[in-house]
C-alpha cells in the first residue's frame, strides 16, 4: 500500500514535470520565432525535447540518462555557434539538464555524482565560450544556465544528506531494536537455564527414591535445553544480522490492559483475540504487543479524527496475524507522517521472524497495520 502511495507521488511528479517542459519549449519556440525566424528554433528545439524526455524517463536509468542529456546539450552549444543558431542550451534544456544533474547528485554513487556534475559545469563554460559578443541574448542564456547548475547541485546535495540522515536513522532504529531483541532473549535463556536445573535437582532426589520414574524430569530437561539452544541460535544469529535467524524474546501478554489504557485517552477500541489458552512462543507473544502498542500510538499521534480503532488478533494452523484499523479519514500529509521510524523497528522484528508487515492507507477511510507472524520456522530441534 505504501508502494502504491508513493508511485502515485512519482507519477504525478513526472506529469507536473512534462507539464513545465511543455511550456517552456514553448515558450521558447515563440520567442525565437518573433526575434529570429520559426526555422531558427527547429534544432534547438529538437535536442530541448530530448533532453526533457531523457529527464522524465531519468529513474530508470540515471546515470546514461545524464550522460545522453549532457552530450545532447553539448552538441547542441557547438552547433549554435558554427551554424549561427540562437545561444544554447535554452531555458527549457536548461531546466532538463538541472533536473538530470540533480537527481545523479542525489542518487548515485559520489564518484558518477561528482563526474556528472562536473559534466554539467563543462556545459556552462561551454555556452560561455562559445557565446558571441555581438549577441545580446548569449550572457543571459550563461546566466540562467550557471544559475540552473548551481541550484540543481545545490538541490542534489541537500537531498542528498537529508536521505543519508534518514538512512542512518532507520539503521539506528533497526540496530536499537536488534539490542532490544537481545536482552529479551538473555531473559528467555535465563528462564530455560533456570528450569533445566530446577528439573535437574528434582531429578537427583527421584533417582535416589524411585529411579524408575526419572525418566520423566529427564525430558523436560532436554525440552528446555532444546529450546534454550535454539534460543542461543537466534541471539547469535540477531547479532550477526544473519537475515534467516529468528530471535525469540519474552514480552507482557496483556493486550486487553493495553486498549483499555489506550481508550482511556483516545478513541475506542474494540479488541478480537484469542483467549488466554493459546500459547504462543515468548518471541511471537511479544511482538504481538509490540505491534499493537505501536499501531495505537500511531492512532494517538496521527489520526485525531478517528472515531474508532479495531483490533484483530487471529490465530490459524500457519501462524498468527495482527491487524490494526482505524476510521480516520485521510488528510494530505497523513500517508507521510504515519510511516515512521517505528514501524521500520516493527518491521524489522517482524521479518526476523519469517513474518510480514504491511502499513498503509485503507480503501474508503483510515490506515491499517497488519502484520502476520509464523509459529514455526520450519527448523529441527
Amino acid at each position: 500500500m505504501r508502494v502504491r502511495i508513493w508511485d502515485r507521488l512519482a507519477v504525478a511528479a513526472t506529469v507536473g514535470l512534462a507539464v513545465v517542459f511543455l511550456a517552456g519549449i514553448g515558450i521558447e519556440a515563440v520567442a525565437i520565432a518573433q526575434t529570429w525566424g520559426a526555422r531558427y528554433w527547429l534544432a534547438g528545439g529538437t535536442a530541448a525535447v530530448a533532453v526533457c524526455a531523457l529527464a522524465l524517463v531519468r529513474r530508470r536509468h540515471r546515470a546514461w540518462a545524464a550522460v545522453a542529456g549532457l552530450g545532447i546539450a553539448g552538441l547542441a552549444v557547438v552547433a549554435a555557434r558554427v551554424f549561427h543558431l540562437p545561444a544554447e542550451p535554452g531555458p527549457a534544456m536548461a531546466l532538463a539538464l538541472a533536473v538530470l544533474v540533480g537527481s545523479a547528485v542525489r542518487a548515485l554513487p559520489p564518484v558518477p555524482a561528482g563526474a556528472l556534475a562536473a559534466g554539467g559545469l563543462a556545459v556552462v563554460c561551454g555556452a560561455y565560450l562559445a557565446a558571441r559578443p555581438e549577441s545580446g541574448g548569449s550572457s543571459g542564456v550563461v546566466a540562467q544556465n550557471a544559475a540552473a547548475w548551481l541550484g540543481a547541485v545545490t538541490v542534489g546535495l541537500a537531498l542528498r544528506l537529508l536521505d543519508d540522515r534518514a538512512a542512518a536513522t532507520a539503521e539506528k532504529v533497526r540496530r536499537d531494536e536488534r539490542l532490544e531483541l537481545a536482552r529479551e532473549l538473555h531473559d528467555v535463556v535465563t528462564h530455560h537455564i533456570t528450569g533445566m536445573l530446577i528439573q535437574a535437582q528434582a531429578a537427583r532426589i527421584v533417582a535416589r527414591k524411585n529411579p524408575a520414574q526419572v525418566a520423566e524430569p529427564l525430558t523436560g530437561i532436554e525440552a528446555a535445553g532444546t529450546e534454550a539452544l535454539r534460543a542461543m541460535r537466534r541471539v547469535v544469529g540477531l547479532l550477526r544480522d544473519a537475515e534467516d535467524a529468528p530471535p525469540a524474546s519474552a514480552g507482557p501478554e496483556q493486550l486487553d490492559v493495553l486498549v483499555e489504557r489506550f481508550s482511556r485517552q483516545g478513541p475506542p477500541v474494540r479488541l478480537s483475540a484469542p483467549d488466554e489458552s493459546a500459547a504462543w512462543p515468548p518471541e511471537v507473544t511479544s511482538t504481538v504487543y509490540r505491534i499493537v502498542r505501536e499501531a495505537l500510538t500511531n492512532v494517538a499521534r496521527h489520526a485525531p479524527r478517528a472515531h474508532g480503532v479495531t483490533v484483530t488478533v487471529d490465530q490459524n494452523p500457519s501462524g498468527v496475524t495482527v491487524e490494526v484499523t482505524d476510521d480516520a479519514p485521510q488528510g494530505p500529509a497523513r500517508a507521510a507522517h504515519r510511516s515512521g521510524y517505528g514501524l521500520i523497528g516493527m518491521r524489522e522484528r517482524v521479518e526476523t521472524l519469517g513474518g510480514t508487515l504491511h502499513a498503509g492507507p485503507r480503501p474508503d477511510a483510515g490506515w491499517s497495520v497488519l502484520a502476520t507472524l509464523p509459529l514455526r520456522d520450519g527448523r529441527s530441534r
